[in-house]
């Protein structure tokens, strides 16, 4: 390389040079192992609804939006450009143009209010739906939520060369020789952000994908995330399954979970569906293992120590002695009148062993974590209760009704159909078929089809409860957000359990590549309300979000069927630690007891990102497009505010939303005097230049999480430039 640049020197043309020294470089940086991709031209985003003006970067809106130009004048309508690759000079009308965000440059984000939905005025919970490219969005969500997430799950495109997802504002297809290569840098942007978000402690990231790109998915994820635990889930999402010519047909996909810190899958109440009684007896909920050992290490010769005989009374099953274990060459125990001899011999006919030695045997009949089955015509068998089942008993999680003839514990059998468990890592739940709960449940809602392959929503469900079952507030994001089943399945799963966990999700607005053909052929751009009415956000996601909360379809119309049965499933009791309380779930997929008509006692707001001008917020002429920024970094509380006066107060004391503003510091005793009347507020914003004036003001207020405008938030996103 050294000689190559030695080289490039000798070249005449200064800007030829410098690019392919540039060029050369980012060779020299590019690794020779592990996962290898090309890092692509930086991503662009329109963005439709800021104003264009003398020194905008813009594209056009139905061409490349990485085909950059900037605005050197306005003439009226007429909008004179300079082409950044060829310096050439054109005009255009300026509806045709829309401002450009390229990745990596200094954004100032904020939040547009464009609805909500209240279904609980008298709840503190509010959902958030944003419409944005993703990566914005994340920029804006680490200032609110850095290190405070319990749980991220994404649906990302699956790159199938179907034209189901966009690079540069333009379809990935088959015929594309990069489109694995986009498709990871996309991927890789994203997830560095989202690792800012996730609470290092304890969290889970989820992420859905089949086998087109799992691979190059889990080496990234290794890559990026070398601190986590990962594994990889197989589950069925069709039944049917769908024939693909010369292939095995397809019925599943892979879920990656992705552990920080204390996170880890959670044992709750399943069905016996997820679990297999294989090998082994139930009784109820515990489990008793067979105390000859079976598999590997099995043999007499393994463990000499385990080959001892067990009497056992004939007539009762109980075990009446334990021999010691036989010296070595000698097979046959000594008799006893009137007791059954049982030593460890395998179903071959070969000598086996005891999982226990007899002083762990005698210690274990004294606990009563032994029991006997059979008779003396079939003979006997003898099973323990294994040291994690015997721990559930100690927890108080089983309840003891009695004792045995072998003084076994004796628990209460009253629900052989579930099991409190962690399952496999293979999944084949019927209630995770994506055309049965997916497509037809949202058919229900719009009555025709709006979006392709939406995922089941107990399958989702599914996923946060494993994750979350003992984080009734959690906080839950979701940046792919697609058709709404994460906010669906959040809400299904408060209901079920009383919980308080909010949702967030991130969708862009695009339109079907079909729609996009109609919509120009009518002579409609993107930005137009026409064409972003179709949009999935403003089509789809959004009002799915309304509809089940509502428990309503789109027409206004009560929703038919139900959610599930109910089946007793246990919950951490917070008041006795270590105890279980039992709390009502649904046995799915059966559709009864818990009625879509009568929606979810909650509430969402739908924003859209937008961008402000870094003058302008520092000279504090933008504070109320601001305010729902705000809002979400005090933690979303009550419904969003609004300033509807031209003039600003000089303070803002929210009580509904336990957060305050002083806006003019002027007023500081003031607002003081009036944050004592209410110590509910927890998020104080204080607007100053003085950094030594502000360390002063909030000096009395310890327990609450404060912050200096508009340094806090400006100091932020400009720090972060090239990320």
């Amino acid at each position: 390389m050294a000689l190559l640049q030695d080289l490039i020197q000798q070249i005449d043309d200064p800007t030829l040079r410098d690019r392919i020294l540039q060029e050369t470089n980012k060779l020299m940086k590019q690794k020779k192992f592990g996962l290898v991709f090309e890092e692509h031209l930086p991503e662009c985003t329109p963005l439709y609804d800021v104003p264009i003006h003398i020194g905008s970067k813009v594209a056009l809106k139905t061409g490349y939006v990485s085909d950059i130009y900037t605005v050197i004048k306005i003439n009226g309508d007429e909008v004179l450009c300079d082409c950044r690759d060829t310096h050439e000079n054109k005009t255009f009308k300026l509806d045709e143009l829309a401002a450009v965000a390229e990745f990596g440059e200094a954004i100032y984000p904020t939040l547009k209010l464009l609805d909500y939905v209240e279904n609980a005025p008298d709840s503190n919970l509010w959902h958030t739906l944003i419409e944005a490219d993703n990566y914005h969005a994340l920029q804006l969500l680490e200032y609110l939520y850095a290190e405070k997430v319990d749980c991220i799950y994404i649906d990302p495109p699956y790159n199938t060369g179907a034209k189901d997802w966009k690079y540069n504002n333009d379809y990935v297809d088959s015929s594309d020789a990069y489109r694995h290569s986009k498709w990871l840098s996309m991927m890789e942007k994203r997830l560095k952000l989202a690792k800012k978000l996730l609470n290092p402690k304890d969290s889970v990231l989820i992420v859905t994908i089949d086998e087109k790109e799992y691979l190059h998915l889990g080496c990234l994820l290794e890559e990026l995330f070398p601190e986590a635990r990962i594994q990889m889930i197989s589950t069925m999402i069709n039944p049917a399954i769908v024939a693909r010519a010369g292939e095995f047909g397809r019925c599943g996909e892979y879920i990656f979970f992705v552990y920080f810190g204390a996170a880890a899958p959670q044992r709750v109440r399943v069905n016996r569906e997820w679990v297999s009684d294989r090998g082994r007896t139930h009784t109820g909920n515990i489990r008793w293992d067979l105390l000859k050992r079976s598999g590997t290490g099995a043999t007499r010769r393994d463990s000499p120590g385990g080959f001892y005989p067990i009497y056992i009374n004939p007539d009762s099953g109980k075990i009446e002695k334990i021999g010691n274990p036989l010296p070595e060459g000698i097979s046959l125990a000594p008799e006893i009148d009137g007791l059954y001899c049982l030593l460890p011999i395998r179903n071959d006919g070969t000598e086996g062993r005891w999982q226990w030695s007899v002083s762990t045997l005698e210690k274990g009949l004294s606990a009563g974590r032994v029991k006997v089955g059979g008779d003396k015509r079939r003979g006997f068998t003898v099973y323990r209760l294994a040291r994690a089942e015997y721990a559930k008993v100690l927890s108080g999680e089983f309840e003891v009704i009695g004792h045995g003839i072998n003084n076994e514990i004796i628990v209460e059998d009253v629900d052989t159909e579930y099991v409190l468990a962690v399952p496999g890592d293979i999944w084949k739940t019927a209630s995770h078929d994506s055309t049965q709960y997916g497509s037809r449940l949202l058919g229900n809602i719009f009555g025709e089809k709006r979006f392709t392959f939406p995922k089941s929503v107990y399958a989702v469900l599914d996923c946060l409860y494993f994750c979350t079952a003992y984080k009734p507030n959690a906080l839950i994001v979701d940046f792919f957000a697609g058709s709404g089943t994460t906010l669906h399945a959040t809400n299904l799963l408060n209901a079920i359990d009383g919980g308080h966990r909010q949702c967030i999700m991130v969708t862009n607005n695009e339109v079907s590549e079909g729609e996009a053909k109609i919509l120009l052929r009518n002579g409609y751009k993107p930005g137009d309300n026409e064409w972003e009415a179709l949009g999935i956000a403003h089509n789809v996601t959004w009002p799915r979000s309304v509809c089940t909360i509502k428990g309503v379809d789109i027409e206004g119309k009560e929703l038919s069927g139900g959610y599930g049965t109910y089946h007793d499933r246990f919950f951490p009791d917070e008041e006795n630690s270590g105890k279980y309380k039992k709390v009502k779930m649904p046995d799915m997929p059966a559709l009864a007891d818990i009625k879509m008509s009568d929606g979810f006692k909650t509430n969402a707001v739908f924003f859209k990102l937008s961008f402000l001008d870094k003058t302008s917020v520092a000279l504090g002429r933008q504070f109320k497009e601001l305010l729902p920024v705000l809002w979400m970094k005090g933690k979303a509380i009550g419904r969003c505010p609004v300033l509807d006066d031209e003039l600003l107060p000089e303070m803002l004391i929210l009580s509904q939303n336990r957060m305050a503003v002083l806006i003019d510091e002027i007023y500081y005793s003031e607002f003081d005097a009036e944050l004592q009347k209410h110590p509910e507020i927890q998020t104080v914003f204080i607007v100053t230049d003085s950094e030594v004036a502000y360390r002063t003001m909030i000096r009395a207020y310890d327990g609450k999480e404060c912050y200096q405008l508009y340094r806090d938030y400006l100091d932020n996103f400009r720090i972060n430039i090239g990320r």
